[in-house]
């Protein structure tokens, strides 16, 4: 399709032209018809009047600006999308904000393409170099990973800080609308689609505490605790000794208050610390629940060095993380995760993180994956942000909680399509001569 031929738009339709005539001698539609290929499987509506599309689609896809056109041009991908969107210069009508799900699932199959030379020669006079100038980015936005180097190299502790607080410093009472009375912002468990989800976390936080091999007066470290649910669930349920680690102040200030509020402050307790700097004593069990994302996969052996070592012999560890769904995937996230959710974070194939942990001379017994139940999770939390929204956007911003819906919606079509998975692994430190205490079937419920 040459920009020369006008007759059709990308969805076999005509593009309607604007009522005041072509700014720089191009619509809206025009680039977009430029560069994507086959049919439009939403409608797409310009600032300038044109559009394009099937006007019959249930998502409208409407771009309010020319910033918000720069931004797709600037940065092609999901990065310009994501910049348009949570700016308000691009709106997806027939969804809410707070659960874009349908908007993205039906987005996934537009088919983007990179003009012929020509045409992309002919776009850049029409447009003018001006457009092509990226405007600056939203607020909410990281910085990209080579700026980052001035806070400090690629997960050294201060990077970390800074990565975790612009990821979970939002804000508690933003975060208790969302990811309600648990606290939990880690996959849950379902027994049945038609759970809860405060049935679906205390569901996996009895799992967890079931592989661990929970028993009053054991004591248990939960590092990277976040909001200390597992802390506190396994001191009020369980009876132990339970001590959590979270590098966000804001996270550790809120759960230590519930646990006082609780009345568990004989049994838990939320530190705000690296998990580095965690007491080097030995537990009867260790948990990860959430953290393996933000160490970083050249890291693994340190992590894994160090869990093992807060472990007694005999001791076990549960480890639950977001893993890729193969090895050969790249471990860094994309462009939109990385700049919006979370800075530096890496994932890696569930092989990898079973053969670090091996690796370090830890014994694994059981694994199971759990991406079934994220995509559940997640659906839920978007569920509470749409019923919160108004109280959401008056306490965070309507760009902050636009990135919430659109982050957790997207992330639920990833893991609904095996994009990515969330795996269980469950390890011992192995006394002399290989004992373990494990027994020869797995003594939690499944």
């Amino acid at each position: 399709m040459s920009l020369t031929d006008r007759s059709q738009g990308a969805a076999g339709a005509p593009a309607t032209p604007p009522p005041g005539g072509r700014r720089h001698g191009l619509t809206v539609a025009d680039i977009v018809r430029a560069v994507t290929s086959g049919p439009l499987p939403v409608r797409v509506t310009g600032y300038d009047g044109s559009s394009i599309g099937p006007a019959d689609a249930g998502i409208t896809l409407s771009i309010h600006s020319e910033r918000g056109l720069s931004y797709l041009l600037t940065a092609p991908g999901d990065l310009g999308m994501a910049r348009a969107y949570v700016s308000g210069d691009l709106t997806l009508e027939g969804v809410h904000p707070g659960d874009p799900y349908e908007a993205l699932r039906v987005l996934s199959g537009l088919r983007m393409r990179p003009p012929a030379l020509a045409d992309g020669l002919a776009l850049v006079r029409g447009l003018g170099w001006e457009r092509l100038l990226p405007p600056p980015a939203p607020p909410q936005e990281a910085q990209p990973r080579w700026r980052r180097i001035m806070g400090g190299l690629r997960h050294s502790r201060t990077r970390d800080s800074s990565a975790i607080s612009h990821h979970y410093d939002v804000s508690n009472a933003f975060y208790e609308k969302v990811l309600g009375p648990s606290m939990t912002y880690t996959c849950a468990v379902y027994r049945s689609p038609d759970d809860t989800l405060e049935q679906a976390q205390a569901n996996k936080y009895d799992l967890v505490a079931g592989k661990l091999g929970l028993r009053p007066g054991m004591r248990l470290l939960d590092v990277g605790c976040g909001w200390g649910g597992m802390v506190r669930h396994a001191a009020r349920e369980y009876g132990v000794k339970a001590l959590g680690v979270t590098l966000s102040r804001a996270q550790a200030q809120w759960a230590q208050a519930a646990i006082e509020r609780e009345g568990l402050s004989d049994l838990a307790q939320v530190r705000h610390l690296d998990y580095r700097d965690a007491p080097h004593e030995q537990f009867d069990a260790v948990s990860s629940i959430g953290l393996t994302e933000h160490i970083g996969v050249r890291n693994y052996p340190a992590y894994f060095g160090f869990l093992r070592d807060r472990l007694r012999p005999g001791g076990r560890l549960v480890n639950h993380c977001i893993t890729r769904a193969d090895s050969r995937a790249p471990h860094r996230s994309g462009a939109f995760i990385d700049r919006y959710v979370f800075p530096d974070g890496e994932l890696a194939g569930p092989g990898r993180v079973i053969s670090e942990i091996h690796d370090v001379g830890l014994e694994v017994h059981h694994e199971e994956n759990l991406r079934q139940h994220y995509a559940l999770t997640l659906a839920a939390w978007c569920r509470n942000l749409v019923r919160h929204w108004d109280f959401c956007v008056a306490e965070v911003g309507a760009g902050t909680a636009r990135v919430w819906g659109l982050y957790m919606a997207g992330s639920r079509l990833a893991f609904e399509r095996n994009g990515i998975q969330l795996h269980q692994v469950v390890a011992t430190r192995n006394g002399p001569d290989a004992v373990n205490g494990y027994p020869l079937r797995p003594d939690w419920l499944p």
